[in-house]
């Protein structure tokens, strides 16, 4: 790992906590992304100096994919997730994309309206998660993205390199 053991053990209880099986690697899984080029990891701590949220986030040439975002439990609600995302999208020269729930909860309604807030467009295509850990299934999701609404070509692309890097599936052996 070349974070922190101890850091990397935050950001990984944070990410048990917010996120269930389905949408999140296992603790090996998760730590081998550590030595990918192309994974970021940012954090926030707190006055005391405790970790208490994180980014996720894939740096591609022609888009970053925010994989993950997430609050210690006890602190969610205080701006910090919208710090982060701003932190990022102040950074990124390129689009960002990031998964949702599809909006059929008052939950997952209420994640799409924080990130509409911030700018991001809900794209309608049809887009599912490969599956993270043996054993579960994959995700009916949908993608969104800064500054713009994608178009079906961009879409495709993006889909493709995320399938491809992130979760290592390739797309001819999906259809």
């Amino acid at each position: 790992m070349n974070m922190q053991d101890e850091k990397f053990e935050r950001v990984y209880a944070i990410m048990e906590a917010s996120f269930p099986p389905s949408e999140r690697r296992t603790y090996d899984g998760q730590a081998e992304l550590l030595a990918n080029a192309y994974y970021r990891l940012m954090t926030k701590e707190n006055q005391a100096g405790q970790l208490i949220a994180f980014l996720a986030a894939w740096e591609f040439q022609e888009f970053r994919f925010v994989e993950h975002l997430a609050t210690e439990p006890s602190a969610r609600g205080g701006g910090i997730g919208k710090q982060l995302m701003n932190e990022l999208l102040g950074q990124a020269d390129t689009p960002v994309l990031l998964e949702v729930e599809l909006p059929n909860t008052e939950w997952a309604q209420r994640r799409i309206g924080f990130y509409q807030r911030l700018g991001f467009y809900l794209n309608e295509f049809n887009y599912v998660q490969p599956p993270l850990q043996p054993g579960e299934g994959p995700v009916p999701l949908k993608i969104m993205s800064f500054p713009h609404p994608l178009s079906a070509d961009e879409f495709n692309h993006a889909k493709a390199v995320i399938h491809r890097e992130v979760y290592r599936v390739d797309e001819a052996m999906q259809r």
